[in-house]
């Protein structure tokens, strides 16, 4: 018997073609979704990352810069040091009439250390009042600012024109501006060394590139340039929130008998030590996420965003090594 060609090529029918072009569009929806789902989880896990980045970067220079507060190089006492005749008045950042607040390592009324100046949760107004290298509307309110004075690295061996180094040999110390002409307000007798000087302060800015950009940025003001003169530095973007909490020892055995989110200028003489706190976010909105968690950061008011943005805190312990020192002396 011999078969009908025309039979063994029948097709399809329609049926059965509806049938397949159904499972082929769950299967493709399928395959959709899960690529979504894998890019959106993918871009999110992205976001956190650099969002944690940005934050440990922010807290590793902060600590850094506060543990290191007080550092003179061979200097012990802040209250040897010199201003020289050669730094300018004109690159200054205390409050208004107060002249040469940036190089001063003692307050010019009380004696006291300027090493460390906190402002705890600040206003525009007191910041600006404190110092006039800050502008209206710069800062992010009720956080805090910290200002730090102190050496940077090893006994320059090379001095930069423009910048501004300590000489000391232990005893005594000159602050003096490269290149120094004519003579010295005092002579540094030999072996002395010179360390570059440099000023910081710490503080969140409402914005981080343009005015009104809504992005909260860790900055500093610190004594760079030519000049040389009070210039603006940011280290991260993301960063809402900045808290100091300060470990005073009253007992001078080097150890904090107490923590205090707002010291007086007379008690953080006696600071060894320091909490550092940082809330971050991420850069990008999360569409499928809301943030209705609650923030207690120290002594700054509890923080519930409800928005899309992940944030997260971040904090570290420092020790306040040459404050602790001087304090244990005597100084």
């Amino acid at each position: 018997m011999q078969l009908n060609p025309r039979r063994l090529q029948a097709g399809l029918t329609m049926v059965e073609l509806m049938v397949a072009m159904l499972l082929s569009v769950i299967l493709g929806g399928a395959i959709i979704g899960v690529f979504v789902n894998n890019s959106h989880s993918f871009s999110q896990d992205e976001n956190i990352l650099n969002m944690q980045d940005d934050a440990r970067h922010a807290l590793r220079e902060i600590s850094f810069d506060v543990s290191m507060a007080g550092h003179y190089g061979d200097l012990l006492v802040p209250s040897s040091v010199t201003p020289d005749t050669s730094l300018a008045v004109t690159a200054d950042c205390g409050q208004a009439g107060q002249l040469n607040w940036i190089y001063r390592t003692t307050d010019a009324v009380t004696g006291d250390s300027l090493s460390i100046s906190a402002i705890d949760n600040a206003t525009n107004a007191q910041v600006v009042g404190a110092h006039s290298c800050f502008v209206g509307d710069e800062i992010l309110e009720g956080t805090d600012v910290v200002s730090i004075k102190r050496v940077v690295g090893n006994d320059a061996p090379v001095l930069r024109n423009g910048g501004v180094y300590l000489r000391t040999n232990g005893t005594v110390g000159l602050l003096f501006r490269s290149p120094m002409i004519g003579a010295p307000a005092i002579a540094i007798a030999a072996p002395r060394a010179d360390w570059e000087f440099r000023p910081s302060i710490y503080y969140i800015r409402r914005f981080a590139n343009t005015a009104g950009d809504g992005i909260p940025t860790l900055c500093r003001k610190a004594l760079s340039g030519p000049g040389p003169g009070m210039t603006t530095e940011c280290l991260a973007t993301g960063i809402e929130n900045l808290q100091l909490e300060y470990g005073i020892d009253t007992s001078s055995d080097g150890q904090p008998n107490m923590y205090l989110s707002d010291p007086t200028q007379a008690q953080i003489q006696s600071v060894v030590s320091a909490r550092i706190f940082v809330l971050a976010r991420t850069a990008e909105l999360d569409a499928r996420y809301t943030n209705s968690k609650t923030f207690s950061i120290s002594n700054s008011p509890d923080y519930t965003p409800a928005d899309s943005f992940h944030r997260r805190v971040f904090s570290t312990s420092v020790s306040i090594q040459n404050i602790r020192s001087m304090n244990m002396m005597g100084f």
